[in-house]
């Protein structure tokens, strides 16, 4: 089976806001895929359904060929749109705390990321600048052997220069095999990174297409196409 996730007819309400609605997609293994859409379309939503953040929705999601549950954690690396770790500790605590949390997690990926990033692992996380933050908890984010990397808008609030260092390390370091699913708004410089693009509007699938179709048949640029679809100046 070529398919890693397939979600059917899935909808999420908070009181009278629809989140998302009938959201049907299928994504095949191996596939950098854009999920892209503005501010309030549903992307963290439908993020933290596949995650298991969120429970209560109706529909139903299939990871690798089994109905969503805990197990499915196993399968998924995940990146929120915050930082998700307390300052207060050391690096190597945080790095033993993965190695203990998570059996796919590779400590020597790590480190070769460490070195990269120029960041020593024995000081405290809170001494760290907010942009070698970002690049810790993305260095921990690609250690992991997973199934499925899923990153919730990593290029939101840095600058041009980080932006690039994510995007590049995102892109070379994570597993080949795997699936990676990017959620942004910014569309800028993405375009060469993905195979396939997801716009959500209003909770609503508008397409999902090979990037290479999408261009060829709107004659348009992805940020071109974006800004037609969503009504951006």
């Amino acid at each position: 089976m070529n398919t890693i996730i397939k979600i059917n007819n899935l909808t999420k309400s908070y009181g009278s806001l629809n989140a998302l609605v009938n959201v049907n997609l299928e994504l095949k293994k191996g596939k950098i895929i854009g999920l892209l859409g503005p501010n309030g379309s549903g992307k963290t939503t439908l993020i933290k359904v596949l995650t298991g953040l969120l429970k209560q929705y109706s529909g139903t999601v299939y990871i690798d060929g089994h109905l969503k549950s805990n197990k499915s954690k196993a399968l998924i690396s995940y990146l929120p749109d915050q930082l998700f770790f307390d300052s207060w500790m050391k690096i190597k605590d945080l790095k033993n705390y993965y190695k203990d949390m998570y059996t796919d997690f590779d400590h020597d990926r790590f480190q070769v990321l460490l070195k990269k990033f120029k960041i020593e692992d024995r000081v405290y996380i809170k001494k760290l600048s907010k942009g070698n933050q970002e690049k810790l908890q993305l260095a921990l984010v690609l250690s992991r052997r997973a199934k499925i990397y899923i990153f919730d808008e990593p290029i939101g609030g840095v600058d041009p220069a980080l932006r690039q260092i994510i995007l590049d390390t995102i892109m070379n370091e994570h597993e080949p095999d795997s699936t990676v699913l990017l959620s942004t708004h910014q569309i800028y410089d993405v375009e060469s990174l993905f195979d396939e693009v997801i716009f959500l509007k209003e909770g609503r699938v508008l397409l999902h297409k090979p990037i290479d179709e999408l261009i060829e048949t709107s004659g348009m640029s992805l940020l071109e196409t974006f800004k037609e679809v969503f009504k951006y100046a």
